[in-house]
């Protein structure tokens, strides 16, 4: 039973849904998600029951905060037994929702953790950077999987790329809070047009993460401006083009052996397994990569759309698990384009 906060919350919030947006989402997640959307929706509606979780920055001393932590109910996220899962990756979550407050950026100052779906972190560690390697963070704003790259291991390059000013901005801003100097250096950040970046710079890097824009189904939901949110769901159609493109650059830019991890916060096919199936069949030089053994690894923290390939993992939210909406799915560049 919800208390009086939770109630008038929930009247407040209820308010806000977009209703066209709910009305686009409720016909087409039907159709895509079956039984399974109902509850998707009852989560992405309910602001209230929404979880964060906590990532620790291994580059700021903050003695004492795993134990505050504990005493709040919080447990390691991830489990130990993960393919990849480096010593000092440290996230935290725990059933109840809520969050910790959020640190505010101070110049020369590094905070000490970064508040995030837990589901963003999946595409990281399916990534799977170790020390050394050239990395491209194709769309790297605001700058999360970024800072959760630099957790898991120290790149011998880092590119952060982000085209649109503001998120640049914001990307910059985020680097500058959780990352010290010496490894700020490893660090090249851009704002070029994704889609150019594989011409720019064949074959040079080892990973690639292509967290592409989307149609965020969590934010869209509460569009404040009705008109605005019609406007975007007619342009929806064309976010899987630009995805595709921002892809297959992400191949030319990869080399031969080299892996990219492709993610979105949506739960929408036409962005997700279309756009991967796409990519598939009209680059050769390209594999699908198993990634069903972490799946299985985080499965008491994420609930997963059963029936997808084993090379990509749909999370859906659900009550006490309500992470997601996020898509993951690796490839593998075999030889040169």
């Amino acid at each position: 039973m919800r208390g009086p906060l939770e109630k008038k919350a929930e009247g407040k919030l209820q308010r806000q849904i977009c209703q066209v947006v709910l009305d686009h989402f409720e016909k087409q997640y039907t159709a895509e998600l079956g039984d399974a959307w109902s509850s998707v929706r009852d989560v992405l509606t309910s602001p209230w029951c929404w979880q964060h979780a906590v990532l620790l920055n291994r580059f700021s001393q903050s003695p004492g905060l795993e134990s505050s932590l504990a005493e709040q109910g919080y447990h390691p996220a991830f489990p130990a037994a993960l393919p990849y899962l480096p010593a000092a990756f440290r996230c935290y979550s725990r059933a109840a929702p809520g969050r910790l407050p959020a640190q505010k950026h101070q110049p020369g100052r590094l905070k000490e953790y970064y508040l995030l779906n837990a589901a963003s972190l999946l595409p990281v560690l399916a990534l799977e950077v170790k020390d050394g390697e050239r990395v491209l963070d194709l769309c790297a704003a605001p700058g999360g999987k970024s800072v959760a790259i630099l957790q898991c291991a120290c790149p011998g390059y880092f590119h952060c790329n982000e085209y649109d000013d503001l998120r640049s901005r914001w990307l910059e801003q985020t680097i500058e809070s959780f990352i010290p100097d010496p490894v700020i250096n490893l660090i090249t950040v851009s704002k070029l047009d994704g889609r150019q970046i594989g011409d720019l710079q064949p074959e040079f890097y080892d990973k690639v993460l292509v967290d592409a824009p989307c149609s965020n189904d969590r934010s869209w939901l509460f569009s404040a401006d009705p008109q605005q949110a019609v406007l975007r769901l007619m342009q929806r159609k064309e976010l899987s083009s630009s995805q595709f493109q921002l892809l297959r650059s992400a191949v030319e830019a990869l080399r031969p052996g080299g892996s990219l991890v492709y993610s979105t916060c949506t739960l929408s096919r036409a962005e997700n397994s279309d756009v991967i199936n796409l990519i598939l069949s009209s680059c050769r030089n390209v594999v699908p990569v198993d990634i069903s053994g972490m799946a299985r690894g985080v499965s008491q923290e994420f609930t997963f759309l059963s029936g997808m390939q084993q090379h990509e993992l749909l999370v859906l939210p659900e009550k006490g698990r309500a992470w997601g909406p996020m898509y993951v799915a690796k490839l593998k560049k075999v030889c040169s384009s």
